[in-house]
């Protein structure tokens, strides 16, 4: 991957470790499965570029990020392959990451903003002026990923800024706990970049698509071909069945997200199901046309 970077940005160079003193003529990014580090050149990237990067690498801010001394232990613990910030830490810590999508708001009012949310108990880090991290003890959880929904459209509201979060699962504090948060900011980044109408993250909500978009040709060719032929001739169905999957096969909500009546979802359901045979209120049957329809999907885009 860092190769084909240095393709395309001839005057980008690499790292074998995190340079201490990096110049401020380059963007700095980490690529943890070849753990090496990318120096891009600032004026050979456009904020397109950078946007694309910050979601697929972890971004280096080598500017001066405002964490407190406790959070500045995180940061190094988590990101740079530091010495646990405490050994007293006794019960389950859960890791909500999040990101800004602008660079208009400066790191204070968004602190401000989450601890309006958050119990006191938590602390905050910042990996760089977009992207950040709340760290719960389990012991003063707060939030459930519909709280957490209901925070991020208040915020989008009140702020005018989209922002986007990943629910981590709870760990013991141990030194395996950098590599399990390297893994959620991937599954993050992979969130971001490929369901772009979705803003709360979760493992279990990425996990499908992440299969789906990582299948080998040979598999995604075994794939059904009725559904996808059914989805190419008939979008509309497409995106009723995939909302219908979404939402647990729940008609009420389902209707209510379409905008449609429930005879009319009816009778789409019932259409897919006598010109494909599968009935989506199986457990197979549902797995393998909700998996037909995150394929077509990135077939379509």
């Amino acid at each position: 991957m860092l190769k084909k970077l240095l393709n395309y940005y001839p005057n980008s160079i690499t790292f074998s470790n995190l340079p201490e003193n990096p110049s401020d003529q380059y963007y700095i990014f980490y690529h943890e499965a070849e753990n090496e580090w990318i120096g891009i050149l600032k004026s050979t990237i456009n904020d397109q570029e950078i946007k694309l990067l910050k979601s697929l690498f972890t971004f280096i801010d080598t500017e001066n990020v405002n964490n407190s001394t406790l959070a500045q232990k995180w940061y190094d613990f988590l990101l740079m392959d530091g010495p646990k910030p405490s050994e007293k830490i006794q019960s389950e810590l859960r890791f909500i990451q999040f990101y800004i999508h602008t660079d208009e708001l400066s790191q204070v009012e968004i602190e401000a903003a989450l601890t309006g949310f958050f119990s006191e108990e938590v602390n905050i880090i910042w990996e760089n002026r977009n992207k950040g991290i709340v760290i719960e003890d389990t012991k003063h959880i707060s939030l459930s990923e519909d709280e957490l929904l209901s925070m991020s459209e208040t915020l989008e509201t009140d702020l005018y800024a989209k922002i986007s979060f990943y629910i981590g699962k709870p760990y013991t504090l141990s030194g395996r706990l950098p590599s399990l948060f390297r893994k959620e900011s991937e599954f993050f980044a992979f969130g971001m970049a490929q369901l772009t109408e979705t803003t709360i993250f979760t493992y279990e909500r990425i996990f499908p698509a992440y299969i789906a978009y990582h299948l080998p040709e040979e598999l995604i060719q075994k794939i059904n071909t009725e559904i996808l032929e059914l989805f190419q001739s008939d979008t509309e169905l497409f995106s009723t069945i995939k909302i219908f999957l979404e939402n647990n096969l729940n008609a009420s909500l389902t209707s209510k997200k379409l905008y449609i009546h429930r005879n009319t979802l009816q009778y789409r359901i019932d259409k897919f199901t006598e010109k494909t045979g599968i009935n989506l209120k199986d457990f197979y049957g549902a797995f393998t046309v909700f998996l037909a329809c995150l394929i077509f999907e990135y077939q379509t885009k």
